[in-house]
């Protein structure tokens, strides 16, 4: 990434504030010239992490009533979270995606209501803090914001079952903000079979190939955390563009199913997508106690199978209760890209983990939704049309 040159001079004395803050906040000392090293790429290169779920977290807070609850919770002070400004500060943080989750559950109450609730949550996060945080709906925004030394905030949705079975509410999503979409959480959807609950479609539904194949139409990153293998292979068949994985771990390392097998891995080049290695500890190890080291141990896994170019980091701090040793708060980013260079990581690979790669597929998502807004219109297809369900049509 390039900057002007008052740019770069302001770059180069972040890099001394970063090492006081991160000492400060980790207790490593600023002699660790690994750290120096994890300080060095941070200043210069936004660190993207893929999943944080502090929106939710402050929604279920004991703040009180929903219209309460953002100015109940001062960002500026330390917090009960695992996020606030100064550990956001300093962890090197250049780019935050906000989970605007919702459970499934939500949809006995209207889900599209719940996913309203939580978009206006984040917004009103991102607005209070204008010195600290800007809204990206783009990589250019968020290198923008990087630039000007604000975390870019983007929202993504976690679950498919907020769009409630209609492109119409989709693309309204779209046009409030959210730049990728979970296709589904731990339930499976009328259209695409979950990680975590019985089958129904052997994957997606041609439904399901429609919510895929608009998604890429507008530019919104299609996510494939929390889904099937089969889900993921059908999707890795029919996406036009890049897809991410928000948060997630690698299968062959930990065989929970909320993580990805070596099979998809295999494919992911081909299609220039990014697993996101997440910090939840039931999907590092089945030990009591995960460490910084799984979580080393995945994204190394990841790279092996698929390449440096395809993994990233999507934390979850703030939708997880524990942490792995190390890795306590959004203040720990800079300790996990040491332990990378201890590894005989060079300064070039940790950029690509730490953004570089969400940068590039991002990027690339966006110029193949401008081909296809050349080309096609919005769909207007339907569940009922493509399925054949009865009442499904909203």
């Amino acid at each position: 990434m390039l900057y002007p040159p008052f740019l770069k001079i302001m770059k180069r004395a972040a890099i001394g504030f970063l090492v006081l803050a991160a000492t400060f906040a980790t207790g490593v000392t600023a002699q660790d010239v690994h750290l120096e090293k994890a300080l060095r790429v941070l200043a210069t290169t936004p660190l993207v992490d893929g999943h944080n779920d502090l929106p939710w977290a402050i929604r279920n807070s004991e703040a009180g009533p929903h219209d309460v609850e953002v100015p109940e919770h001062d960002l500026r002070k330390e917090t009960s979270f695992h996020t606030d400004l100064e550990r956001l500060r300093a962890g090197g943080v250049g780019a935050q995606w906000w989970s605007v989750y919702i459970p499934f559950e939500a949809v006995e109450e209207g889900a599209a209501k719940v996913q309203l609730e939580q978009i206006d949550i984040a917004l009103q996060i991102i607005d209070k803090y204008p010195e600290a945080m800007e809204l990206a709906t783009s990589v250019s925004d968020l290198e923008s914001a990087f630039g000007r030394g604000r975390v870019a905030s983007m929202l993504g949705m976690e679950g498919g079952h907020a769009i409630e079975n209609s492109l119409g509410t989709l693309r309204a999503f779209y046009a409030m903000g959210v730049r990728y979409m979970t296709l589904t959480h731990n339930g499976t959807l009328d259209w695409a079979d979950s990680c975590c609950a019985l089958p129904r479609h052997g994957g997606l539904s041609e439904f399901g190939n429609e919510v895929v194949r608009e998604m890429n139409r507008m530019g919104m990153l299609v996510d494939i955390s929390h889904t099937s293998p089969e889900t993921m292979n059908d999707v890795l068949d029919i996406a036009e563009a890049p897809v991410i994985y928000s948060h997630a771990s690698a299968r062959a390392l930990h065989d929970h199913p909320r993580n990805v097998p070596d099979q998809v891995l295999r494919r992911l080049p081909q299609n220039g997508g990014v697993v996101m290695i997440t910090f939840v500890p039931s999907f590092l190890t089945s030990r009591d106690q995960a460490t910084i080291a799984d979580v080393a141990d995945h994204i190394e896994h990841i790279v092996s199978i698929a390449g440096v170019d395809f993994v990233g980091i999507g934390s979850d701090f703030d939708g997880i209760e524990s942490t792995p040793v190390g890795l306590e708060d959004v203040s720990t980013f800079p300790v996990l890209l040491a332990e990378l260079s201890r590894r005989g990581w060079s300064e070039e690979d940790m950029r690509k983990v730490a953004g570089e790669n969400l940068l590039r597929a991002w990027r690339e998502a966006e110029t193949v939704a401008r081909r296809l807004q050349r080309e096609r219109p919005p769909s207007t297809r339907t569940i009922g049309e493509l399925d054949r369900t009865i009442g499904q049509d909203h």
